[in-house]
């Protein structure tokens, strides 16, 4: 005796296993609230945010890939090799050259600031020792957003220092000397 094939039971059960699958995946890739993000996630979502205001000066953040500029950076706040800056997103990474030097190195931007108009980048206390500027100082330097590799992202996440960066040339460093002198004062 045959009996009737129903070919559609199969898909259904498929359907509803998939479904209840993706739901338990859904489940899993949300740590529950108490426990530190870490690992790759920990630079995700980044954040953008809104425009803002510092004396008379708007500044409005933006994911800019290639940024590369000029300034001043000034000593602040934060742990491990890390800074805030006024525009790029958060966090992200900036290789930062120090113009007197040359030293070039790795930092984590994870902060608004500096909270003045005269200052490009703000690094924290072992920021500015990685990159041989004086304690609690100020130095002309080049800040460019990079993409690292991994490695160096979860040392830099982890408080620790990421491996310095080749010397930046001195007729590179000319160039940027030259054009930090002739950009206007407001950066």
């Amino acid at each position: 005796m045959r009996f009737p094939v129903n070919h559609a039971l199969p898909l259904a059960a498929l359907i509803l296993l998939g479904a209840a699958g993706g739901a338990y995946a859904a489940d899993r890739k949300q740590p529950p609230p108490d426990v530190p993000v870490t690992g790759p996630a920990a630079d995700y979502p980044v954040v953008v945010g809104e425009p803002y205001t510092i004396g008379s000066t708007v500044w409005t953040p933006v994911d800019q890939l290639n940024y590369d500029a000029v300034g001043t950076a000034v000593a602040g706040e934060g742990a491990g090799i890390s800074g805030a800056h006024k525009t790029l997103p958060l966090p992200c990474y900036v290789e930062v050259t120090a113009l007197g030097s040359g030293r070039t190195i790795l930092v984590r931007l994870e902060r608004r600031g500096p909270m003045s108009n005269d200052a490009l980048v703000e690094l924290s206390p072992d920021a500015i020792a990685q990159l041989g500027l004086p304690p609690g100082g100020r130095g002309s330097v080049r800040v460019r957003r990079v993409n690292p590799p991994e490695q160096e992202r979860a040392v830099l996440r982890n408080g620790g220092h990421a491996p310095e960066r080749m010397e930046t040339p001195e007729g590179l460093l000319k160039v940027l000397r030259r054009k930090l002198a002739n950009q206007s004062p407001l950066l």
